[in-house]
């Protein structure tokens, strides 16, 4: 089957687009933390994932550009680029984006982090936040893997540490892969554990509460031209129809293809991955000179 798949900012950030400016604000805080480049040096796409949070957090919260979204006029056109010189510390970016006061004490950083209750009418594609990110400054950590259903509804893990004091926990439900969990003061002496789940299927699907999230690799010809291309999807394979001029960073949705939870179901994220090919041929060779040669008399000609 053929399913239509199309950029949205909403689903970029996790809120519906009936949410309150408040709503907006905290998933636009809690996916800027969850793709800051400085807490994510392991992730080659997490700066161009950052990148699309600020954007999508500049077009919403700004009624003139969302209008003009949601018209489907454009809006990223007149979105400066505020990270061509670097990136900067978490907490200043939301300083310079909130107007001060994100360096918030401990009891109002828990607040902050609690999720409201889903009214009826919210999306399914909404999920409860990850945990901050936290860095373990030693490798007192442990791998474990859930299923999607363990990671939904929340599971019993066993963890023997290594002086061989065990450990029986219960995982949070709706987590999502790669969340990280710290254990206060159980390693000896005193020291903290880290406990990170990975949530991943075999054809590469990635769980993040009810929301599925799926890197599509593309090579050029394709992103640029448009094509269809088999992915899979918890219920099997779908046919995605991609968009031209589709550029790595890309998201892409497929509704209603996450995990369910009585009646919310969530929605699945493809991102678009443009790939070069390592082991070009001479013919191809030709074929991106001269690409490249057409791309720079344009620059020159406008």
């Amino acid at each position: 089957m053929t399913s239509t798949a199309e950029p949205d900012y909403w689903s970029l950030l996790g809120v519906d687009s009936d949410c309150t400016d408040q709503q907006l604000k905290r998933a636009f805080r809690r996916e800027a933390r969850r793709w800051h480049p400085d807490l994510n040096s392991n992730d080659p796409v997490a700066e161009e994932r950052f990148k699309l949070v600020n954007e999508a957090y500049a077009v919403l919260s700004d009624p003139r550009r969302r209008e003009a979204w949601q018209r489907g006029g454009g809006s990223s056109a007149d979105v400066a680029d505020p990270f061509a010189h670097g990136f900067p510390d978490f907490e200043d970016y939301l300083d310079v984006i909130f107007g001060g006061g994100s360096k918030r004490s401990a009891a109002e950083a828990h607040v902050e982090d609690e999720v409201e209750p889903d009214p009826p009418f919210r999306s399914p594609v909404s999920a409860p936040p990850p945990p901050p990110p936290v860095r373990a400054v030693e490798d007192l950590e442990s791998v474990v893997h859930l299923t999607p259903d363990q990671a939904l509804q929340g599971t019993v893990v066993e963890l023997t540490l290594d002086d061989g004091t065990m450990i029986e926990l219960n995982t949070p439900p709706f987590a999502g892969d790669g969340w990280r969990l710290r254990l206060e003061g159980v390693a000896p002496g005193g020291r903290d554990h880290f406990l990170q789940l990975r949530v991943v299927t075999d054809d590469g699907l990635r769980i993040d509460g009810l929301r599925v999230l799926y890197k599509l690799m593309l090579f050029p010809p394709d992103a640029a031209l448009g094509c269809a291309v088999d992915v899979p999807t918890l219920d099997g394979p779908v046919t995605l129809q991609v968009p031209p001029g589709s550029s790595s960073g890309r998201l892409l949705r497929l509704r209603g293809r996450g995990l369910q939870l009585d009646d919310e179901r969530g929605d699945q994220l493809v991102e678009i991955v443009v790939v070069i090919p390592s082991d070009l041929g001479d013919a191809e060779r030709a074929l991106y000179r001269r690409l490249q040669e057409l791309a720079s008399e344009s620059e020159q000609g406008g």
